[in-house]
């Protein structure tokens, strides 16, 4: 059974001026006129005790949960003091990925241990526990209306669909690679995954086929996410690359309408002497290069994403320009995500650390 209980030695990374909290030390910094709820314009955010893979703000903005290789999902208050609020235990390996249920009730969470759970907010209890993968969890994402739906992507090759109201998978597409990201479309009646073959494809749930391939990226995808109103599914890839894909029923035959780019991965320029340790490298680790998400501000005006070169990055959707590169991690930044209410902007790292950053 999962532990439910406050983990010891929380603390906020102290600047200027700080108070002693319950959890640690608090940071409140002068500077620009506010424009966000924040008790200070960045928060810093420690408790995690390895890489921390995923991190998302719950719908009513009011908490968020973070996981990582440590096994455990982090519940924090994103207003006041921030405090880490719970520690849920019950994976057996790294959770890979985390969301919450659209009325902020429950959480599904992808583990490296093969499952699929869902979490009582609550009570902190995992009440489904989907078996069915043969290899690891990489990515879950749960319905937005509908029945209560979830799909996940796993390094076996294929998409499950489950219901939480039953104990087996109802669908179960099979790929021919290893799948690295996933999402339903608005009306739960597709899926559209991402994997080290480097393609999107849109899976359709009533002929449990593929609909549609969507060809661009030139490496691994890692991230996807849904645009708020359901037209567009964002893509982030090793290949140093966001692209927005037009996903509506009758879109244009370039389904690829936007590319964003600016940040690196893993790889810079190399020298002819070490081009072909470079590839070999590349080929070795072209599984084992940490999941960089991405996503969309609440508006669709703005998109953000991981890059493994420490920096978050936020691009103008209309002119595709950086328009915010912060840094401030020390390692990958492997998810970053907006507020559903306030301009602030998360980031988790590699670095175990969590930030939460005020912007215009």
């Amino acid at each position: 059974m999962p532990e439910f209980k406050r983990p010891a030695e929380m603390a906020l990374m102290p600047t200027h001026e700080s108070k002693r909290a319950r959890t640690g030390e608090v940071a409140e910094v002068s500077g620009p006129p506010r424009t966000s709820h924040l008790q200070s314009p960045i928060m810093l955010l420690n408790g995690h005790e390895g890489e921390i893979y995923g991190g998302k703000f719950s719908p009513d903005g009011t908490c968020l949960a973070s996981v990582g290789f440590d096994m455990r999902v982090f519940l924090w208050n994103v207003f006041g003091e921030c405090e880490n609020f719970s520690c849920i235990k019950g994976h057996t390996g790294a959770i890979m990925e985390v969301h919450f249920a659209a009325d902020s009730s429950m959480l599904f969470t992808a583990s490296t241990d093969k499952t699929v759970r869902v979490w009582d907010m609550e009570t902190g209890a995992c009440v489904r526990k989907f078996r069915g993968h043969t290899n690891f969890v990489n990515s879950c994402f749960p319905a937005r209306r509908g029945p209560q739906l979830v799909c996940s992507g796993s390094d076996d090759g294929t998409v499950k669909v489950w219901d939480t109201r039953k104990r087996e998978a109802v669908t179960t597409l099979p790929n021919t690679y290893q799948l690295t990201a996933v999402t339903f479309n608005d009306t739960s009646e597709q899926v559209i995954s991402g994997g080290i073959d480097n393609d999107l494809k849109i899976w359709d749930l009533r002929k449990n086929d593929v609909f549609l391939a969507m060809r661009g990226h030139s490496d691994t995808v890692t991230g996807l996410s849904l645009s708020p109103d359901g037209s567009y599914v964002l893509s982030n890839s090793m290949d140093c690359s966001v692209k927005i894909w037009d996903i509506r029923p009758f879109g244009p035959p370039n389904r690829c309408v936007k590319s964003f780019t600016g940040h690196q991965h893993n790889f810079e320029k190399a020298s002819l002497r070490t081009a072909i340790i470079v590839d070999l490298l590349k080929s070795y680790l072209k599984r084992s290069q940490n999941l960089l998400r991405c996503s969309w501000s609440p508006g669709s005006d703005r998109v953000t994403a991981g890059s493994s070169d420490r920096f978050v990055y936020v691009w103008d959707v209309a002119s595709s320009r950086i328009v915010y590169k912060l840094p401030g991690h020390q390692g990958s930044v492997n998810e970053t995500n907006f507020h559903p209410n306030e301009p602030i902007l998360m980031s988790v790292g590699s670095d175990k650390r969590i930030y939460l950053g005020e912007i215009q």
